[in-house]
């Protein structure tokens, strides 16, 4: 396949080196540090078990959305805040019949996404560790698969991510699968970002691991409101994260490292707004939403 990837951080890289691993060719759309050094050197992919520049011919970068141009299959990885803006830069370039699958936090991306771009768009649940350790260079540490909604070419989407090591599922019930992984990040992104530690020390902290069950309580409950079906070991599923990424730290962490806005109003933010909509009270979200935006405000000047 000819595959694009809209926004070329962590995940994009991660998945989009991959399936060019398996011989598809990919282009990489991002900013321009990591694209230049792509473009010089390919892209550093360092797995746990192998550490290889991929570059190309299966492997190209590029600064332009323009580049999704001719692709069967574009990944769509941007940050949450900017699902329109992103969607709107490569809407016109969309060949016909091409699919968008939305590899990013958040459960309402693809629809905000079907508001901009007249093409199919399909939503997939995302659960992998990885960082970008310097310019194009990305670095894997556990996990990997995908949950991705049924489509027009799913089947074979599936298939294309199993065949290049990724483990994927489709699941009639990706809302579900969004809002488990909404709740795991408002589990643990806010709590990793405040105190720049990973998932493994967090849960080691005084407090944390109760503070981590008001939070998941609440978000349970604004599901239930919301009408959202939770698989029954939701409780389970969070902590497994301490122990399947011990040395992960969240993405809201390492954007508040670098003095990135991150995207806590569509993680911690967005439970309390569907909370106020559907009369849930959600007291432990709205004090840790409240805490990075703080840490935001007082890095960019705002207060």
């Amino acid at each position: 396949m000819n595959i694009a990837v809209m926004g070329a951080g962590a995940v994009g890289c991660y998945y989009g080196a991959m399936l060019a691993r398996a011989g598809h060719e990919v282009v990489l759309i991002g900013r321009e540090q990591h694209v230049q050094a792509i473009e010089r050197d390919g892209l550093r992919l360092e797995a746990q078990q192998f550490d290889e520049h991929i570059g190309r011919p299966h492997l190209s970068a590029s600064t332009d959305p323009a580049a999704v141009s001719g692709a069967q299959f574009v990944l769509f990885c941007v940050k949450s805040p900017d699902t329109e803006s992103a969607g709107a830069s490569i809407g016109p370039h969309l060949a016909a019949g091409t699919l968008v699958l939305t590899l990013q936090n958040g459960v309402d991306n693809a629809e905000r996404l079907r508001g901009v771009i007249a093409r199919e768009v399909a939503a997939a649940v995302v659960y992998v560790a990885t960082e970008m350790a310097g310019p194009g260079h990305v670095r894997h540490h556990g996990r990997g698969e995908l949950v991705i909604e049924p489509s027009t070419q799913s089947e074979a989407i599936a298939r294309m991510f199993i065949e290049a090591g990724v483990p994927t599922e489709i699941s009639p019930n990706v809302r579900g699968a969004l809002w488990t992984k909404l709740i795991l990040n408002c589990a643990y992104n806010a709590l990793s970002a405040i105190s720049q530690l990973p998932y493994g020390r967090l849960v080691a902290g005084t407090g944390v691991p109760a503070s981590i069950s008001d939070v998941v309580a609440e978000c349970a409950a604004v599901a239930q409101a919301d009408g959202v079906s939770l698989p029954p070991d939701i409780e389970q599923a969070v902590r497994r994260i301490a122990e399947t990424m011990p040395g992960q730290y969240s993405s809201t962490a390492q954007d508040v490292a670098r003095g990135k806005p991150s995207e806590i109003d569509h993680l911690n933010g967005y439970i309390v707004k569907r909370g106020e909509v559907l009369g849930v009270p959600t007291p432990a979200n709205r004090l840790l939403h409240t805490l990075v935006k703080l840490i935001e405000d007082k890095a960019s000047g705002a207060i």
